[in-house]
């Protein structure tokens, strides 16, 4: 079994600076009063435009995110890839629903197939479905109420994302599309497996992203299967524990059907590590991306791919964890000579606010995550102050 215990490794790549400012950081975000209270006040600069990029940008913003643009993102690019892990850059603009931002964020996510194209150090483009149309649509799309002109624009979501799916299966990059909120997701199901049906004939380019804190997904997997083997398609699946956890169930009482949440953790773990077995055992037909910060799950995976006689650096199989967390996940593996790779979020201070909020309160809610980033920092501080005696 691998462990991931080794700060030396963790942290190769980090400064006593950037060590120092982690510190801080994770320090603050375990303290859930001041991570409530900051994310109002944030919110709240936001929404009168009061100028916070000063105090956001060299903090949270440094230590979670790659830059402002592709070009920015370079220097993370190169550091990360001398230790071989590798970069997939995520433009982690939320929340824009009207035309022009809708073909801005298609722009930049072409700009970013494109570039991955041409450097090795970033193996995956990435984007969120919901930057490419209304979420009204998403919704009506998968509840099948659209009227005639909302026909029109549901259209238009299927054609901007088949431009992406285009571009990276012309550039030879996989694309990961990312799961949503359950209100979206048949929608964007439905579109995936038409992409795969389409550009997946040879390998997998198309990935959909399986949040496995539904209790619908292990089964999802299961028939995902079966139409690629009848359609004569390979499966790309991205599997992920999930992130809306409180939204969904809130939503799910207020309109009045079964919430789609696992009822607890272990059920969550027990179908995550499920789906991974799925898919090793059927690793002839589904490529995998395992993004993930359990380490139990990291671990489980490498003893199925060892099992299986599947070697480390397999391209059908890759780890992946969040720039800034569970460095001693993602160099670790690095270190071992599996295929990693960091998501790498960029894009304007003020519009990836929201996924940095999230980030903070993410290791403020998930048990034991910043304990966990918090003890590591503490030990690799020590070892290096040891190391200079």
């Amino acid at each position: 079994m691998v462990a991931f215990d080794d700060t030396k490794i963790a942290f190769i790549s980090k400064s006593n600076y950037e060590i120092k400012r982690a510190k801080f950081l994770f320090n603050t975000i375990s303290n859930p009063t001041l991570v409530n209270m900051g994310t109002k006040m944030v919110n709240m600069a936001l929404a009168i435009h009061f100028p916070i990029t000063w105090a956001i940008k060299p903090t949270i913003y440094a230590h979670f995110c790659g830059g402002l643009t592709i070009k920015d993102c370079e220097k993370s690019v190169e550091v990360l890839g001398k230790y071989n892990v590798k970069s997939i850059l995520d433009y982690s603009v939320e929340g824009k629903e009207n035309i022009e931002d809708i073909n801005n964020a298609l722009q930049e996510t072409l700009n970013a197939i494109k570039n991955a194209g041409q450097n090795p150090n970033i193996p995956f483009a990435v984007f969120k479905p919901t930057a490419f149309t209304r979420h009204d649509i998403l919704v009506k799309m998968s509840d099948g109420t659209l009227n005639e002109n909302e026909k029109k624009e549901a259209d238009d979501f299927v054609n901007r994302i088949d431009i992406l799916c285009k571009s990276a299966y012309e550039n030879n990059i996989p694309i990961l599309i990312d799961a949503e909120d359950y209100a979206f997701q048949k929608a964007i199901d439905d579109t995936v497996e038409l992409m795969m049906n389409r550009y997946n004939k040879e390998k997998a380019i198309v990935f959909n992203t399986l949040q496995m804190y539904r209790w619908d997904r292990l089964d999802f997997l299961k028939e995902s299967y079966d139409r690629a083997v009848k359609d004569n398609y390979f499966l790309g699946m991205k599997f992920v524990r999930g992130a809306y956890m409180e939204k969904e169930a809130a939503r799910a009482e207020q309109m009045g059907y079964k919430n789609p949440i696992q009822p607890d953790k272990e059920s969550t773990d027990r179908d995550y590590n499920l789906a991974l077995k799925f898919c090793v055992e059927h690793f002839d037909k589904i490529s995998i991306f395992n993004g993930t910060h359990n380490e139990y799950s990291n671990s489980y995976l490498t003893e199925l791919m060892e099992e299986h006689n599947i070697e480390k650096n397999n391209p059908g199989i890759w780890f992946s964890q969040l720039y800034g967390m569970s460095d001693n996940i993602s160099f670790k593996l690095g270190d071992l000579g599996y295929n990693v790779a960091k998501y790498v979020p960029y894009g304007p201070v003020k519009h990836v606010m929201p996924y940095l909020l999230r980030r903070a309160e993410e290791n403020t809610s998930v048990a034991g995550q910043t304990s966990r980033e918090l003890n590591l920092i503490l030990t690799e501080q020590k070892r290096r102050k040891a190391e200079k005696k």
